[in-house]
């Protein structure tokens, strides 16, 4: 998929102003700093030179409070440990027009810790986010702080160790409930992985409500771990394949699924942003069409969950599957909604 890198282009330089003095401030009282309080006092200084440029991010990382403090009112403070010696310092934002002075990966770097290391002299750059995702610090400490403080099976014990378990796994439930925003956090089911969450619905729902003569529509595009479920329950139980072709622009024909959608069709599968393509769907409108001849709709959300803002109440599909190694991973069906979130 090609990017649009215009709006990445520098608009303008940064030379003079008193946000260039305080970031020339910053500078000299990294001498103090311990190594990991060198970047992040960087990436400090670099928020208060370009705090205006965030223009470019997500609304959720113009707030976000890390490594400094970005206020409401456009000032931003940085406060090393305390006992270093360094002094905190605070600037109004330069105008919206300024150049951004750090990426958005620089903003979010120091907090992966994969990433400090260097290949060739250089940095390690990973882009392979597709597949899996690297994790931060807060993940890796949560996963350590399990297995050094209350490692023991939840629902499984009346122990305090297993309690603690318990609460905490319940805990991440409510959040990806609350991330895909979910009616009731007791819809999210967790799996191991987003192919064992469409082999869930396919061998549980389809061996139960599928029949000879019964159809399945599925786009050409689908990854092959969302088709060849469905291949093994047409095989069992009789129902029909029928597959969406592409578009002269490559990408899976809306028309033509529309066209295809009859009173045979028990349930769309499709992927709401393809891993090749990069071709995003428009789930609610296939929804809708779909629910008119009673069919249901099991979205590959693996793609979209990590990189867009996914509503599953809003997307309206009867199951939504994606990954948590990559993000998160998720199931959901009509009006009792049911997300199978991977914990790989």
């Amino acid at each position: 998929m090609m990017a649009n890198t215009d709006r990445f282009k520098p608009t303008s330089t940064l030379t003079s102003g008193p946000h260039v003095a305080v970031a020339e401030a910053h500078r000299e009282a990294l001498a103090n700093l311990t190594h990991r309080e060198k970047e992040t006092a960087r990436m400090a200084t670099a928020a208060a030179a370009g705090v205006a440029s965030l223009r470019y991010f997500p609304s959720s990382l113009r707030n976000r409070v890390c490594p400094g403090t970005i206020s409401g009112g456009g000032a931003v403070t940085f406060s090393p440990r305390r006992g270093r010696g360094a002094s905190a310092a605070a600037v109004a934002a330069p105008s919206r027009e300024a150049e951004p002075a750090s990426s958005l990966g620089d903003l979010t770097r120091v907090d992966f810790p994969i990433l400090d290391q260097e290949f060739d002299g250089n940095k390690l750059v990973y882009f392979d986010n597709g597949a899996t995702s690297q994790k931060p610090s807060h993940v890796m400490k949560a996963l350590d702080d399990y297995y050094r403080f209350y490692n023991s099976n939840v629902h499984r014990g009346i122990h305090a160790l297993s309690a603690k378990a318990t609460g905490a796994y319940e805990a991440a439930r409510i959040k990806v409930a609350n991330f895909v925003n979910a009616a009731d956090s007791r819809e999210i089911i967790f799996t191991r992985n987003a192919t064992e969450a469409i082999n869930l619905v396919a061998y549980s729902w389809g061996l139960s409500n599928l029949k000879q003569g019964d159809e399945i529509v599925l786009t050409v595009a689908e990854h092959h771990s969302a088709i060849v479920p469905w291949q093994f329950v047409s095989q069992k139980t009789g129902a029909v394949l029928k597959y969406v072709g592409l578009t002269k622009e490559e990408v899976p024909d809306i028309e033509q699924l529309k066209g295809l959608l009859s009173n045979k069709t028990k349930i769309v599968v499709v992927h709401h942003v393809s891993n090749v393509l990069g071709s995003m769907l428009p789930i609610e409108e296939i929804v809708a069409c779909s629910n008119r001849v009673g069919a249901k709709v099991l979205v590959d959300a693996c793609q979209s969950v990590p990189h867009m803002p996914v509503d599953v109440q809003k997307l309206g599909a009867d199951f939504l599957v994606a990954s948590s190694h990559k993000a998160s991973d998720s199931c959901m069906e009509n009006s009792r909604s049911y997300h199978l979130w991977s914990l790989s």
